[in-house]
């Protein structure tokens, strides 16, 4: 398994504070696409994750611990300052995307704290002082397609032309809109296989047209069979989460 994992919803808007001790042996583990942006504390460091388009294989070091905040889809570009797809399937340290200065500012807060999780959450609160609430058509965005609305009918909804919304996408998710649906959808039939639905019932209840179509979209988002994805260890020993360390000139990690 991936270590003791634990989350709780933030009261910064829809996002997730979680935490991770990994085991006390190295463990490797699926790190699978959700939609999301990450800012993580760990070994001394802070790390941004970008949105996934592919799974990846992570590693934790013996005992590392790991604090994080997942923002919602869409919200994230606003606390980081630029635009999703600028961190599409990377990992990189916080100090290339804000000043270092800032950033040694912010990692010194986290070593002295008692509880980082808390401080992370006060950074995002800090930051959308100034920048101002996340842009509420990316999250509806979100919403619609999370619930399997059509490409179409969800750029009608928000007022957009499909162009328009592929752009859009872009910006707030790291991928366009038929990517992002896949990545929702994936993730619901990942929730539902693992409340104990059977598999040819996850694939019509997610919308899929059948089993063959949902394996056929988990291989290809993933690199492996719904059975053999749900069996796997994972880094939070359940469902994958970004929370492994930044490895040197790599993306291949999560």
């Amino acid at each position: 398994m991936g270590g003791v994992y634990r989350e709780r919803p933030s009261r910064w808007l829809g996002a997730t504070v979680w935490t991770r001790r990994a085991d006390a042996e190295t463990r490797d583990y699926r790190v699978v696409p959700d939609g999301c942006l990450d800012l993580i504390w760990t070994d001394g460091g802070l790390i941004v994750a970008g949105p996934d388009t592919g799974a990846h294989l992570g590693s934790s070091a013996p005992g590392a611990l790991f604090v994080g905040l997942r923002f919602a889809p869409g919200t994230g570009p606003t606390v980081l300052g630029l635009p999703a797809h600028a961190l599409t399937d990377q990992r990189l340290p916080a100090s290339d995307v804000w000043q270092a200065a800032y950033v040694r500012e912010l990692t010194d807060r986290l070593a002295a704290a008692d509880r980082p999780r808390r401080v992370l959450e006060s950074i995002v609160v800090e930051r959308l002082t100034g920048a101002g609430q996340p842009d509420p058509v990316p999250i509806a965005i979100a919403d619609d397609l999370g619930a399997g609305r059509s490409v179409a009918e969800t750029a009608r909804r928000a007022g957009f032309s499909e162009r328009q919304l592929h752009r859009r996408c872009l910006s707030a998710f790291g991928y366009g809109p038929k990517t992002l649906a896949r990545v929702l959808r994936l993730n619901r039939a990942l929730t539902l296989a693992r409340s104990g639905l059977p598999l040819a019932d996850v694939g019509v209840n997610a919308g899929y047209a059948d089993q063959a179509h949902l394996s056929r979209d988990v291989r290809a988002l993933t690199g492996v069979s719904p059975r053999t994805l749900l069996t796997q260890p994972s880094s939070d020993g359940n469902a994958a989460k970004r929370s492994t360390p930044l490895p040197s000139g790599s993306r291949t990690t999560a």
